[in-house]
């Protein structure tokens, strides 16, 4: 029913109640102390980017504070081994535009920044970013336009943490499942689930960085 259908920003205010003051006063330009507690206590952070095909969203996990602070103004992220789609390093270089999510295990606090990235292949960057002996191939140079906290609630809500509500992963279809289904109607007969399943986590483990 089209009238109940939100398409203006008119439309939108009139459900919601204008934000409380500390909502608006968390953000900031710059890196503070705070937050670079936060960023530095956080494994892992989703990376959202945009490009001509459309939006896409990718997990990044690493050692704790695995993003590097460079300025007040610029974090840097290692882009390591992975499965070479490099879907978020080709919207990078067609438009800069950036979001990151960072997450803390254990804290319901999470972080958000918005900026514009680029990618840089500097050899002397590279290596300091060296792990176990192995670079990454390129660093992702985030230019922070805003950073601020996100309240606990939808961690709370969600129980993220709570091992009592996690799954079991016996439950969950393999990876080799969802690639033995995707392509079980091939000539071949597709690629054979049980044994990518079997092989992923030994090679994993060696193809980490």
């Amino acid at each position: 029913m089209t009238e109940y259908v939100v398409d203006t920003v008119e439309k939108l205010e009139q459900i919601y109640n204008n934000p409380a003051e500390p909502s608006l006063v968390k953000e900031s330009p710059v890196v503070t102390d705070e937050y670079r507690r936060l960023i530095e206590a956080s494994p892992f952070v989703a990376l959202a980017s945009a490009g001509p095909e459309g939006l896409d969203c990718s997990p990044r996990g690493d050692l704790k504070g695995f993003v590097r602070i460079h300025d007040d103004k610029t974090v840097m992220i290692p882009d390591r081994r992975g499965n070479n789609r490099v879907d978020t390093l080709r919207n990078i270089v067609r438009d800069p535009r950036v979001a990151l999510l960072f997450l803390i295990p254990g804290s319901g606090t999470t972080l958000r920044i918005n900026g514009r990235a680029h990618l840089s292949t500097e050899p002397e960057l590279l290596e300091s970013f060296a792990e176990q002996g192995k670079a990454p191939r390129s660093v992702i140079i985030v230019h922070i336009e805003t950073i601020y906290f996100q309240c606990a609630r939808a961690i709370l809500r969600s129980k993220l943490w709570d091992p009592a509500e996690h799954e079991d992963p016996n439950s969950l279809p393999s990876a080799g499942e969802i690639l033995a289904a995707q392509t079980k109607a091939r000539a071949d007969g597709g690629i054979d689930g049980k044994a990518y399943d079997e092989e992923w986590m030994p090679r994993a483990q060696k193809t980490l960085w």
